[in-house]
């Protein structure tokens, strides 16, 4: 066994946000040299990946994650930070599963709902992560169209036994939770969460390596060996497996023959202003995390130390904004006029990956080759729910991972280059909708 030596490190290694300013601990993780042997190797170090690595290091595997960045480079480590049941695709979802689930789809989809809650919770207490986690959260209405959406979701909760922990708020309801008159309308959701995520996976990584995972940064995967001895190759590496989980969502090129396609970027701006001091607390006194009802939604949320991190504005041409606090600041304006000429201290971009038609996509590449990607941007809580099922199909229970593998996914030809436009096309008529509803 070769010897494991530290990487040379860039000087800029991270997106600089808000998450990559307040970290509790940077990582500085090996790059992979030399040959190793584990019993699942992980590709990809973002949720997916290191959820995973967790799920199966508990199981008493012996795991290996290998990523091209950062522990949390990509999407994991600059998103919104809300923790919800919502989940982008359950109508397909309900459509498609209902073949193999039949009259249980209604009660599988409402459980995924909730159990990546619990996952966070329960590991963010037995490994005692510190990541800002807190409860609170408003699905807002925009107009009073989206009161009966908001209506029948509250009714669902109540009837399935969350109505300690949903309230429907008319807006003057709003108002008292929030200094907004934006909103006419929301639900208030208990069991929905807040945090700052690249603080989270950076401590289930952590946790992982607690638990005898291997964990290598700066470390591309050039190639997946496939056979009855599944390997993968970097530049300087080789991890000799009895399977393989390609977890790199958005960001990889990898085995493009079955997946080109399958999944596109959509760029989403977020900022985050100077500390707000009091006004913090005049804007958002209940410490809520809020979204809107909108297709194409704005979210924000107060950060621990006081500031406001708003985000919203998805881009489906996959191309970066080159301003998104410019972008933004009418949003935030509109939202919360008392922040008019606030100054904004950071601003950056997450690449989302988008399924056409919002299932996320569970497979096998050949018979010790899996894939997990595609969240549609509801990412935090679903990447911790495909993380244990992944973890239950490589050990061999396969009952949730065939229902997900076995939907119908949309293969778009020449990938990114039909795919992202149509997805822009997609949005528009989504938007058009918006308007008329």
């Amino acid at each position: 066994m070769n010897a494991i030596t530290p990487p040379v490190t860039p000087a800029a290694e991270r997106c600089p946000s808000y998450y990559s300013a307040t970290l509790n601990q940077e990582t500085q993780y090996p790059t992979l040299q030399g040959r190793h042997r584990v019993d699942v190797v992980i590709i990809g170090g973002g949720f997916t990946g290191v959820a995973s690595a967790v799920e199966l290091a508990e199981r008493g595997l012996k795991v290996a994650v290998v990523e091209a960045k950062k522990i949390g480079w990509g999407a994991t480590g600059r998103n919104g930070g809300q923790v919800t049941g919502s989940l982008s695709g359950d109508a397909a979802m309900r459509k498609q599963m209902r073949n193999s689930l039949g009259a249980e789809v209604d009660d599988f989809i409402w459980r995924l709902r909730w159990r990546g809650h619990d996952i966070i919770e329960n590991r963010v207490a037995t490994y005692g992560i510190a990541c800002d986690l807190k409860h609170g959260h408003l699905h807002a209405a925009m107009k009073p169209s989206h009161m009966a959406e908001l209506e029948d979701a509250y009714e669902e909760a109540v009837r399935r036994g969350m109505g300690a922990e949903v309230s429907l708020l008319d807006g003057a309801g709003v108002r008292e939770q929030l200094g907004s008159e934006l909103y006419c309308g929301a639900i208030r959701n208990d069991r929905n969460l807040h945090l700052h995520p690249l603080n989270l996976c950076i401590g289930e990584a952590r946790a992982a390596e607690g638990l005898g995972a291997l964990i290598f940064e700066h470390s591309e995967v050039l190639e997946i060996v496939h056979g009855a001895n599944p390997a993968v190759i970097t530049a300087d590496g080789r991890i000799d497996a009895d399977q393989v989980l390609l977890a790199g969502d958005v960001y990889h090129k990898l085995e493009p023959q079955k997946l080109k396609g399958l999944i596109f970027p959509a760029m989403g701006g977020i900022v985050t202003t100077a500390p707000l001091g009091e006004l913090a607390k005049a804007i958002n006194p209940r410490d809520l995390a809020v979204y809107d009802c909108r297709f194409v939604l704005d979210y924000h949320r107060l950060t621990a130390d006081g500031r406001l991190l708003f985000g919203g504005g998805a881009n489906y041409s996959g191309r970066d904004s080159r301003d998104i606090a410019a972008e933004l600041r009418p949003a935030i304006e509109r939202t919360f006029p008392a922040l008019k000429g606030v100054a904004i201290d950071f601003q950056w971009s997450c690449a989302m990956g988008i399924v056409m038609n919002r299932i996320p996509q569970l497979g096998k590449l050949s018979d010790n080759v899996w894939y997990c990607q595609g969240y549609s941007g509801h990412g935090i809580a679903t990447s911790h729910v495909m993380g244990e099922i992944m973890a239950e199909a490589l050990t061999g229970t396969l009952g949730r991972f065939d229902t997900f593998a076995a939907c119908r996914q949309i293969k778009v030809p020449l990938g990114e280059q039909l795919g992202n436009p149509m997805l822009a096309v997609g949005m528009w008529y989504y938007q058009l909708l918006e308007k008329l509803r």
